[in-house]
């Protein structure tokens, strides 16, 4: 698309627009708890006390400023730009009001179609493990909204913990941003959103660290799930990527994390869309006694490995990554398998009470 990215412009990105979100956190707040944009605590949440749910505003405003400074307009941005106003809006009424799982189940479905029809960011063909998959028209259109309102909710379900989906979500875009500038050395698009990104979602984490000052919202998870969506359809476009899996393996832990969650509220008969639990992967290491910053750590951790698997992958050297990525999957699912996450060990537990 044209774009140069130095070294010097790099770190200027991620300075503006960390500074940027970072002071616009309390303006936020203010108008949070004014427009009664809160989360109050009931039994599904961790917090203790009514927390601001705005944050999100904070992450896009920062990330319009950067775009405006360092972005070139074109067609796609355009077009990047609706979607993420529509999620925003649905966001902002759903953090006011929570709204029914449809409708904001259709303004994904809407976000995703002008990215696809207008922006024309489509997915046409995918290299997955050597395998080469091309998808003709209509399918490509009908593949892209699916990936793109899948990943937004995986993002979105992520957000259960102090800092976990402003952290995962930073992670992801800092790996993007990695592999473009010093692997693939190509200086696309999807760089430059990275680096907004990047900085924005940083800028506001100072605040939602443990203990949390502000939370994203459904503001915030719909707009970051959005553009991480983008990122992983333009790296194609760009060669920024040669395999689908690159992107699927950094966000592994909170794509797993779904999957498992979908299994399990399909066991209890559950609808696995709209029946909300207490039993994903963060709650689980609550429950193993692990403090908010413990779990929060041990699953960056994750992520940063699932990230460093992705960049070798990326470098070059796939049969190494893909038996670390096999060897960081088995590690997941141990621990996973150790916790309630898909079935309860109550009954083992009651019978080594008893003994």
């Amino acid at each position: 698309m044209g774009y140069t990215v130095n070294g010097h412009a790099v770190w200027f990105i991620l300075l503006i627009t960390f500074l940027t979100s970072f002071l616009l956190v309390p303006f936020v707040k203010k108008l949070a708890f004014h427009i009664d944009a809160v989360d109050y605590p009931n039994q599904r949440r961790i917090n203790k006390v009514p927390m601001p749910d705005l944050g999100g505003l904070a992450v896009f405003f920062s990330f319009l400023f950067g775009f405006i400074l360092f972005g070139q307009g074109n067609v796609q941005m355009i077009a990047i730009l609706m979607s993420s106003f529509l999620v925003i809006m649905m966001g902002l009424c759903d953090d006011i009001k929570p709204l029914g799982a449809k409708w904001q189940f259709l303004a994904q479905m809407v976000a995703a179609a002008i990215l696809v029809f207008y922006g024309a960011i489509t997915l046409d063909e995918v290299s997955i493990l050597g395998v080469n998959f091309v998808f003709p028209k209509p399918w490509n259109y009908l593949i892209t909204i699916f990936f793109v309102v899948g990943v937004i909710n995986v993002i979105n379900l992520s957000d259960g913990l102090d800092g976990l989906c402003s952290g995962i979500s930073a992670i992801y875009f800092a790996t993007i941003s990695f592999i473009a500038l010093f692997i693939t050395r190509v200086a696309g698009f999807d760089i430059v959103l990275s680096l907004l990104m990047c900085g924005s979602i940083l800028g506001f984490l100072m605040h939602n660290f443990p203990p949390a000052k502000i939370y994203l919202g459904d503001t915030g998870s719909n707009f970051i799930g959005l553009i991480v969506a983008v990122t992983a359809l333009l790296g194609f476009k760009t060669a920024t990527f040669t395999s689908l899996i690159i992107p699927l393996i950094v966000l592994a832990t909170p794509i797993f994390d779904v999957a498992f969650s979908i299994i399990r509220r399909g066991l209890k008969k559950k609808n696995p869309f709209t029946t909300p639990d207490r039993d994903h992967f963060h709650h689980q290491l609550l429950k193993m006694q692990f403090s908010t910053r413990s779990s929060l750590i041990l699953i960056y951790a994750i992520n940063i490995l699932f990230a460093l698997v992705s960049i070798l992958y990326a470098a070059g050297d796939t049969d190494y990554a893909m038996v670390l990525y096999i060897c960081l999957m088995v590690l997941f699912l141990f621990i996973v398998l150790k916790t309630d996450i898909l079935f309860s060990h109550e009954k083992e537990k009651k019978k080594v009470r008893k003994k």
